[in-house]
């Protein structure tokens, strides 16, 4: 069909924001590659600053220098001092940069999610991700048993596996219903993800003193970062959200409903396992990593699309530096008032935002 790729390319306003009459943003709009731009700028500040700022401040300049010096080999002629590039290299910037690949997976698997069940409020946890993978915690710290690779332990490991293994049963129980697919999708996610929050407060009450690091974990954090627990979950995340990336037409036509997916030649069925099963992955791996950490698979895509339009081409990449910049702003703060977790500081920051943005739809939402 010759109107395909224009059909796809511009989807229904299904997902779209509110419509805004600003210059500015119709500028965005039509030019993506300005936003685009604007993000990578505030993706490179987001780093430079929590990797200088902490409890040991190093001057910005030394801090740029470093970087450049040990990940491009170039000289800027400044000079810094051995503690100075251990705090750098060693101790912040593998945190830095675990926190902007779990932010970049949850904003993707959010903007998916919210294209794919075409419901702005979906956000990566909605088919009983967060409560698979909380409950595969709490029982990884019950378990007397204690292993490691690559950093990661039973209760990582555990994590990864519950929250895979709440996906897939979402799923398969959804396709045996007789409600739709996505109204199924979600009632089920809803009706396992209860269930499994059952489990993880029986889990908590028989844990003793084991409570609070089950609580750290469904607090999320970045404490635990390092560059081997960066190497084992970054691929896993990147290519995840990659694969994703390169179905960005496929989730246009989703947009536009799942019957004219069907008349563009998209196999709905199969293209909406794959969605489904690339952002869990992608959501999997980085809870694995971080534990529980709310709102930024919410709010970045919902910002995004805002500015930019519904186009998932123009979403997903902004949403993912988006998101990256955010949750490293958000662990900044968590360090510098005094190493709270991270989950705290995004939903004291995204809650109001996400509300605020909602008040700002006045012409609403057409799911």
């Amino acid at each position: 069909m010759a109107t395909d790729s224009r059909a796809v390319a511009r989807p229904a306003e299904t997902l779209a924001a509110p419509v805004v009459r600003l210059g500015r943003l119709e500028l965005l709009r039509r030019r993506p590659a300005l936003l685009a731009a604007g993000a990578v700028v505030g993706l490179a500040v987001a780093l430079v600053a929590g990797v200088a700022l902490g409890s040991v401040a190093v001057p910005p300049d030394q801090t740029v220098a470093i970087l450049l010096h040990r990940l491009l080999g170039l000289d800027l002629g400044v000079s810094w001092s051995a503690p100075a590039e251990t705090i750098v290299v060693d101790l912040r910037l593998p945190r830095v940069l675990t926190a902007m690949v779990v932010g970049t997976g949850l904003a993707v698997a959010g903007a998916t999610f919210q294209g794919l069940l075409r419901n702005p409020l979906a956000d990566p946890y909605v088919l009983g991700t967060a409560s698979g993978a909380a409950l595969g915690a709490a029982i990884g710290v019950l378990v007397p048993l204690r292993w490691l690779v690559l950093e990661f332990g039973l209760v990582h490991g555990l994590a990864f596996a519950g929250a895979l293994l709440a996906v897939f049963t979402v799923y398969r129980l959804s396709r045996t219903g007789s409600l739709g697919t996505l109204t199924g999708l979600l009632l089920t996610g809803y009706a396992v993800g209860s269930l499994l929050a059952a489990g993880l407060a029986l889990v908590m009450y028989l844990s003793g003193q084991n409570l609070r690091q089950i609580f750290f974990f469904l607090l999320g954090g970045f404490d635990g970062a390092s560059w081997l627990r960066l190497a084992a979950a970054a691929p896993i995340v990147l290519a995840g959200v990659l694969a994703i990336a390169l179905r960005a037409r496929v989730l246009n036509a989703f947009l536009l409903g799942e019957e004219t997916a069907l008349h563009l030649g998209v196999d709905a069925q199969r293209e909406r396992a794959i969605l489904l099963g690339l952002a869990s992955l992608v959501t999997a791996a980085g809870v694995a990593v971080s534990g529980l950490v709310g709102f930024v698979g919410l709010v970045a895509p919902h910002v995004v699309r805002l500015l930019a339009g519904p186009n998932a081409r123009a979403v997903l990449p902004v949403a993912a530096l988006f998101g990256a910049s955010f949750l490293a702003i958000a662990d900044l703060v968590a360090r510098l008032v005094g190493e709270v977790p991270v989950g705290v500081v995004t939903a004291v920051v995204g809650a109001p935002f996400f509300l605020y943005l909602l008040r700002r739809a006045r012409t609403g939402y057409e799911l």
